[in-house]
């Protein structure tokens, strides 16, 4: 089960980091609500994997693929644009959480 709550904390996070985009430094009322709402579900849903899981791993994972997440919505949404040095940084974080999730033993499986 905190498989799934750190799931849907990675998911809350990237609705509120894109919202924050959409709020225009927090000049357009609904998109900053959003940021407020979705933030404080992802530090709910984290705090609820971090029962059972390390603070380094949970917070390793929880940012990382928000980072992967965040970059990809920025490229496809925001039309920003990734150079290769950008693309093999987010390759390695995701290299980085493959390997935490297949090889260490300090993550619950």
């Amino acid at each position: 089960m905190h498989y799934v709550y750190l799931v849907f904390a990675i998911m809350a996070e990237t609705i509120g980091t894109t919202a924050l985009q959409a709020s225009q430094q927090f000049s357009r009322l609904w998109p900053s609500v959003v940021v407020v709402v979705a933030y404080a579900v992802s530090f709910y849903l984290m705090a609820m994997a971090l029962k059972v899981m390390p603070v380094g791993i949970v917070y390793a994972i929880w940012s990382g693929l928000g980072i992967v997440f965040i970059a990809l919505i920025g490229f496809l949404v925001f039309r920003q644009r990734l150079d290769l040095p950008a693309v093999i940084g987010l390759a390695l974080i995701l290299a980085g959480i493959i390997v935490i999730h297949v090889f260490s033993k300090t993550t619950t499986h």
